[in-house]
């Protein structure tokens, strides 16, 4: 499958009082058309950081490094006027809370039709006839009469399709959705999930899914990379991760998830300690201070990703063939 975003060594720092932080380290993954790639970890482990770097939205005291390829072509560093054409156009990102990201004083069909005016050249009369066909598509009752109501009229899950609709408008081949259902309840997160889901193979679309909760990658992702500290430490297909995973963070990760079958009494398992600072550099394994199979070589060496199988990586010194 070719890649419509392919991430090769990124790097991404920020500049500090205290001396320059480390957010994200070396990464490299990609993902293709019709394509769902879970990207999870705790908070700070740069997951959001890594694709706002590739759009070129990160802070100013932010710096990235490396390759970030839309097909085949490197956007990172490009000028904004040249990113601003591509964003929202062939590409798009849903944000966690809607309510930041549409504007209040704006009715939601001025918001649509102006993305389709500006990166479609449509007139306001056919910008308003696809925002409409777009807000049913995305699940919206009553769509002619939600378009020209303001954001705070409408229900968290409502402006959450909103977004998702925005984003879709335009028929963008990268969707990026960070944490797209963490403030909804669970029947509307799995209403979202399952439009996202529709409309990527609908669409054919690249998916990249952000997200903290792997009860979410589960039900949509076809591949996930696990980060911790800045970097993929485990990337594989949905299966081998939540079935065979290879690097004791994601197993720690799965220990923790609470399950329906457990038995009410059990304690609820919980990884120890803390992440690192980003501003240090550990010699060894990031995660080795955390880690219950720990020994000597992991807190000197640092290990690479290596094979668990078939499409399979993990960076662990005791993945087999380490």
């Amino acid at each position: 499958m070719a890649s419509v975003l392919s991430l090769e060594n990124l790097s991404v720092s920020f500049a500090t009082p205290d001396g320059e932080v480390g957010a994200v380290r070396e990464i490299s993954i990609q993902v293709g058309a019709g394509e769902c790639l879970g990207i999870v970890g705790e908070s700070g482990s740069g997951k959001s950081q890594t694709f706002l770097a590739a759009l070129g939205l990160l802070a100013s005291n932010g710096r990235a490094e490396g390759r970030a390829t839309f097909h085949g072509d490197n956007i990172l560093g490009l000028d904004a006027a040249a990113l601003n054409r591509m964003r929202g156009d062939r590409i798009a990102m849903v944000f966690q809370d809607p309510m930041t990201s549409l504007t209040p004083h704006m009715r939601i069909g001025r918001q649509l039709c102006e993305v389709l005016i500006r990166h479609k050249g449509l007139s306001r009369h056919e910008a308003r006839a696809r925002a409409l066909d777009m807000l049913q598509r995305v699940g919206i009752a009553e769509a002619g009469r939600r378009i020209d109501q303001y954001p705070h009229e409408l229900s968290g899950g409502m402006r959450q399709r909103v977004m998702i609709a925005m984003a879709l408008l335009c028929e963008p081949e990268l969707l990026i959705a960070d944490e797209p259902t963490t403030a909804l309840d669970v029947t509307v997160q799995a209403q979202i999930l399952a439009i996202l889901r529709h409309l990527t193979r609908e669409m054919n679309l690249a998916l990249v899914l952000i997200t903290h909760d792997l009860g979410v990658v589960a039900g949509l992702a076809d591949r996930v990379a696990v980060m911790y500290a800045g970097r993929v430490v485990e990337e594989g297909s949905a299966e081998d991760i939540f079935h065979r995973p290879g690097h004791p963070y994601t197993r720690a990760l799965l220990k923790a998830i609470t399950r329906l079958d457990d038995d009410p009494d059990m304690p609820l398992s919980a990884i120890p300690g803390q992440p690192p600072n980003a501003s240090e550099q550990l010699p060894g394994c990031a995660f080795a201070p955390r880690c219950e199979s720990v020994f000597d070589l992991c807190r000197s060496q640092r290990p690479d990703l290596v094979d668990a199988g078939p499409s399979h990586r993990a960076a662990c010194h005791l993945v087999e063939g380490a």
